[in-house]
């Protein structure tokens, strides 16, 4: 599953990506289209019950979650007509599963802004604006070649023809897909039109270093707080790239001296990778034993055999059976032992629904 760093040219998607993928990989620079092919990174899921297994399992392993974060050219007002790197840029949104966008919330007269001033609600629209005349592009030539097959009968046609009809007034009033009410079905038809705005979204709010232990005070972050909930239905994190930045050639040690100096415990990017996996709709669930503890990533409500599936095809294929127990009831009682004394080990079938943090054993046939 890929997230995909968005915002418009200078706000600090780049920093932000080397931040998260504790890298150097993309080129931060003060102008305009300093990305222009994308840079993918894997980064780590922070996630400390992983530790607290490796204690109750007594091995030295640990395997995290990860998931991919895309760095994606800075977009312009008019990229939906190929300004700037328009074309590419929206080529490469179209692949990701989620979007962050960054919002610059930060003054400094050295770092150019491409419209000539710190506006984030104006930012977030121009990008907004540039995703929907794509999509309404989209829908328009879907409905041409949708209306054809409709008028000969087709039952298939005529429903993706209602839901195509719904969509455009909804994208030519300014509103971004996936604030349309729809139901499931629609939901999922809606994904076969891959279009820009029904990614789930994400924002940034990237801040000064001195601003970070009071963002939320901060004016141009409580302008994102409001729009964000209003237009986007979306959440929003406060983060400082330049300040995880810095950490990258850090010890971790040395790190936490460095944000406790600047009176906060994080730079907001673990925040902001934990709200990028809950946005991709994902939860962890572990194996834990002797060899490891491993952190594996499902999609949330998939049952025991794909739970399984992600360790091996073999898994799913052959799945008997799943022994499960509850992270928080597997911490109490200390032990696996305890816990199936306890009665809180369990033998799951597979119409058993997987549960973030459920410890689990698979009995499969080969």
């Amino acid at each position: 599953m890929k997230a995909g760093i968005v915002g418009l040219p200078n706000v600090g998607k780049s920093t932000l990506f080397n931040a998260l993928t504790r890298s150097r990989k993309a080129e931060a620079a003060n102008y305009p289209f300093c990305t222009i092919d994308p840079n993918v990174g894997v980064v780590t899921v922070p996630d400390a019950r992983a530790y607290v297994l490796q204690k109750i399992a007594k091995t030295n392993v640990v395997i995290p979650a990860v998931i991919e974060f895309v760095d994606i050219a800075g977009l312009v007002a008019g990229a939906s007509k190929g300004e700037g790197l328009g074309n590419q840029f929206l080529a490469n949104i179209r692949e990701v599963d989620a979007i962050v966008q960054v919002v610059r919330c930060f003054e400094d007269p050295d770092v150019v802004h491409t419209m000539g001033s710190v506006d984030p609600v104006r930012d977030i629209e121009v990008i907004t604006t540039e995703l929907v005349l794509a999509d309404l592009e989209a829908v328009a030539k879907r409905i041409d070649k949708t209306q054809k097959k409709a008028k000969s009968g087709d039952k298939e046609a005529i429903a993706e023809l209602a839901l195509l009809e719904k969509l455009s007034p909804h994208l030519n009033s300014g509103k971004t897909a996936n604030t349309m009410e729809a139901t499931e079905d629609e939901r999922a038809q809606m994904k076969l039109f891959q279009l820009l705005t029904a990614k789930p979204v994400l924002f940034a709010c990237n801040v000064a270093e001195g601003d970070l232990a009071t963002a939320e005070e901060i004016s141009f972050v409580k302008q994102v707080a409001g729009y964000v909930q209003t237009h986007h239905d979306a959440a929003y994190v406060p983060i400082s790239a330049r300040i995880e930045s810095e950490l990258v050639d850090l010890s971790p040690e040395e790190a936490r001296d460095f944000l406790k100096d600047l009176g906060v415990s994080d730079s907001g990017v673990s925040s902001l990778i934990k709200a990028s996996y809950e946005l991709l709709g994902l939860q962890t669930y572990f194996t834990a034993g002797e060899k490891e503890v491993r952190a594996w990533t499902i999609h949330k409500g998939w049952k025991a055999p794909q739970a399984a599936g992600v360790i091996h095809t073999d898994f799913e294929k052959g799945f008997i059976k799943a022994e499960v127990v509850s992270y928080d009831d597997l911490v109490r009682l200390g032990s696996v032992a305890a816990a199936r004394e306890a009665g809180k080990y369990r033998l799951e079938g597979k119409e058993y629904v997987f549960q973030d943090g459920d410890v689990a054993l698979f009995r499969f046939n080969n």
